[in-house]
């Protein structure tokens, strides 16, 4: 019987030990700190854009026929003027050789028309003489004068006959000239869309044969940036990118130029904001996906704060209503500290952030000081966490 009244009374006593630990252990409510560090913080934008050639010229035919001859092939460097394609010019030869004795008869027409000009001249003249003797009629008078007016209109007339002769021969020409198609820049082919012995015609739209990328040393990236970032960029702003040939191997270049034209895609609105990039070693191709992050602003050992302590509010801690109204009552940015076991809201103005870290302007935090960044359990009516307490 000792023995169970013994066994008994240990067991109340443990009992009690451990509701009285219980109780001191949950006395204030528990939260989850993290210290005010110093630190860099880097705030930037993120989009994605598509890797291009800052000048990328798209050579077509302005003539139709059927590709004669390919001279230039994927990947070819190419100079300015040089002949990168023929189309067949038979045709063309024809139409300069008709259109040059379509000259050569409207010179001749040319002549003919001066010399009746001159004959019908010096009949006026001769008549002119003779009506003022009174040897002629005036009416042989008037048509001598009626004829040499008609020879000059006809003489004008061959004469514009000659330069629109001349002008057929210089379209003519142009079109056979059009027939050698030719780089018009210095550059690499990127892509050759013809073959020889494809017919092309240039009646509607001018065919693409060519894509020359004028230098694959300098390339831009052409990004899309939301309307809510678009406020934040500017020209200049330094640029870190990704593509998914180097995931390892960041590249970096700068804005120089944030285009006006808004893109609206599905009720999306964003801004083309035209990134320039060094690209010496050719790594960059055109048409590589970028992973874009632009540096809006870069702060050096700054003190800062997880962007958990700003999202903290006392309402969500369970304590006493009285902290809970002034909490509700406190505005503008803010953290929480702990002092005397209980928390203590302080006031800071915020500067930039990165997403995990704010900067702090000011406020009464110094670096190692503890801040709340959320509460590790439920708070009952009391003020303390845990399960709640039975009543009998």
């Amino acid at each position: 019987m000792k023995k169970i009244l013994l066994l008994v009374g240990i067991v109340v006593v443990i009992a009690a030990a451990l509701l009285l630990f219980w109780k001191k252990d949950n006395a204030s409510p528990k939260f989850r700190l993290d210290k005010v560090t110093k630190g860099d913080i880097v705030e930037s934008v993120t989009a994605t854009g598509t890797v291009n050639a800052v000048t990328t010229v798209l050579v077509g035919t302005q003539v139709s026929g059927t590709v004669k001859k390919i001279h230039a092939d994927f990947n070819s460097a190419v100079k300015k003027g040089q002949l990168i394609a023929e189309i067949d010019p038979a045709t063309f030869e024809a139409q300069v050789e008709q259109a040059r004795a379509n000259v050569l008869n409207a010179r001749a027409n040319f002549v003919k028309a001066g010399a009746t000009q001159t004959d019908a001249e010096r009949t006026m003249k001769r008549n002119r003489d003779l009506f003022s003797r009174g040897y002629v009629a005036r009416s042989d008078m008037d048509t001598a004068e009626t004829n040499f007016d008609t020879a000059k209109a006809a003489t004008g007339a061959a004469k514009a006959q000659v330069a629109q002769a001349e002008a057929a021969l210089k379209i003519a020409e142009t079109n056979l000239r059009y027939t050698r198609i030719v780089s018009p820049v210095d550059g690499v082919v990127i892509s050759r869309n013809v073959d020889a012995g494809q017919t092309v015609a240039a009646s509607f739209q001018t065919p693409t044969l060519f894509t020359i990328a004028q230098d694959l040393t300098k390339m831009q990236i052409d990004s899309n940036v939301a309307e809510a970032d678009i406020g934040k960029m500017a020209v200049g702003q330094p640029v870190e990118f990704t593509v998914d040939a180097y995931p390892d191997s960041p590249f970096r270049g700068l804005v120089s130029e944030i285009r006006n034209a808004p893109i609206n895609v599905q009720n999306v609105v964003t801004y083309d904001v035209v990134v320039k990039v060094e690209n010496p070693e050719k790594k960059l191709k055109p048409g590589m996906t970028a992973n874009v992050s632009i540096i809006v602003q870069n702060r050096k050992d700054v003190l800062r704060v997880p962007n958990a302590a700003l999202r903290f509010r006392l309402a969500e801690t369970g304590v006493s209503k009285e902290k809970k109204e002034k909490g509700k009552r406190d505005r503008g940015p803010g953290v929480w500290t702990v002092e005397n076991g209980q928390p203590k809201r302080v006031a800071v103005t915020t500067g930039v952030s990165d997403g995990s870290f704010t900067e702090i302007v000011t406020g009464a935090l110094q670096e190692g000081k503890e801040v709340i960044v959320e509460t590790l359990g439920k708070a009952n009516s009391q003020g303390q966490t845990g399960p709640p307490r039975m009543h009998l």
